[in-house]
């Protein structure tokens, strides 16, 4: 037993569903607000729909800023208590939330939210890194996100549901309640992970030195500018997705149904990847998905022009299910790529892959967002050029590696 262990570390199931709980964090407080924006933006006097859409970009925000922060601090004291500070921020977010009164409160609350779940959201890398590697890693995040997507599945129903019998607050009320319980279970069950010889000193050089290797490392930054790209997509269908299939499909009290749909996609996908990483290169899967999203995205814009950017529901839903699916091949493996040559900085080298994917997936998911003119065009544009940026970004981050 090791001096930082004080039980052995949780490799079974327990630890698979602890860490994707602890990713879930920022997801959920992504989607449970969905069915809720309109009535906040009234309630709060918002002056459009589009507008809030940043009660989405603010949550994103406080994460990518949030994410440069804790990976430095758990390298120096170790995992948990950098997810302590993370857990104990997004709580505090989260009350700002509850009791505001106005929509820059609002925002102030859910950027807080999102500094506070870059914590757990970051350092859960780290901790998978830890005691994983390679193939073996990807299949372990193939895993989590398989149960985190759950979350996603299930968030939409559940606001709706809270929706239906009582104010839009009580979404808070639930996420409150979220933050406190994931604290606990961790703070109980889970062990640290890093050993005490490991650690780094908090100091501006050594933080900095290694930040600066993440960002010469070709492989990890291509990767990483790859995952921006797509998750900048799919960060442009949850900015539109309400306005969507509510005001332009006028699915009322489906949404839910409709928008977990989609993201059951995503979980179908990345049960198939913890398979498929076993007998096929990652990066294979990872260029072989975005060259066929990026064809099927120019297919089905050409389709969408034709019924003047409203195509029919069942088509959009086919398109975004495809959609989806490529997505989830592409999530746990291009993390896994971009962490592989860093084990030896793993928190510092988990902070900048994901602030640096997150402001590039809140830019350009913004940017979608904002163009949205109650059609499917700017959507579908915005997933053939991110997808086509995705493959370029792909073979960018190739070069290293066969040089």
């Amino acid at each position: 037993m090791t001096s930082t262990q004080a039980r052995p570390a949780l490799r079974g199931a327990e630890f698979i569903v602890l860490a994707a709980f602890m990713m879930s964090v920022f997801a959920l407080s992504v989607d449970v607000m969905i069915p809720a924006l309109a009535l906040i933006g009234q309630d709060l006097g918002t002056s459009s729909d589009n507008q809030t859409q940043h009660i989405v970009t603010a949550l994103v925000l406080g994460m990518a800023l949030g994410q440069l922060f804790y990976g430095p601090l758990s390298d120096s004291t170790g995992r948990k208590p950098a997810i302590y500070v993370g857990l104990a921020v997004f709580v505090s977010g989260t009350i700002l939330c509850l009791v505001a009164t106005d929509f820059p409160t609002m925002l102030a609350g859910r950027f807080l939210q999102g500094l506070g779940a870059a914590g757990p959201r970051i350092v859960t890398m780290a901790l998978v890194r830890d005691q994983f590697a390679g193939p073996a890693m990807a299949r372990i995040m193939s895993i989590i996100i398989t149960v985190f997507i759950a979350g996603p599945i299930l968030a939409p129903f559940l606001g709706q549901g809270i929706l239906l019998v009582a104010p839009w607050r009580f979404i808070f009320v639930f996420l409150l309640i979220l933050g406190v319980t994931v604290l606990a279970w961790f703070s109980l069950r889970q062990p640290e992970t890093l050993e005490k010889s490991a650690r780094m000193r908090f100091a501006l050089r050594p933080i900095a030195a290694a930040m600066r290797e993440t960002l010469a490392t070709r492989t990890t930054m291509g990767h990483t500018i790859a995952s921006g790209f797509a998750f900048g997509a799919i960060f442009g269908y949850i900015n539109s997705a309400r306005q969507i299939f509510q005001d332009v499909y006028a699915v009322g009290d489906y949404f839910p149904l409709y928008f977990s749909g989609l993201a059951l996609a995503v979980g179908v996908a990345t049960i198939a990847n913890s398979r498929l990483v076993a007998t096929i290169d990652m990066r294979t899967l990872c260029r072989s998905s975005a060259l066929t999203q990026t064809a099927m995205s120019l297919i089905f814009f050409a389709v969408a022009y034709s019924f003047q950017g409203i195509p029919p529901l069942w088509g959009m839903m086919l398109y975004l299910a495809a959609m989806f699916f490529c997505l989830g091949i592409l999530f746990g493996n291009l993390n896994a790529m971009a962490m592989e040559p860093l084990g030896h900085i793993a928190g510092v080298a988990a902070s900048v892959i994901g602030s640096v994917g997150l402001f590039i997936a809140a830019a350009l998911g913004t940017l979608i967002g904002q163009n949205f003119d109650g059609t499917l065009l700017p959507l579908v544009a915005g997933f053939a050029a991110l997808s086509l940026l995705t493959v370029i970004a792909l073979r960018w981050a190739r070069g290293q590696s066969h040089s």
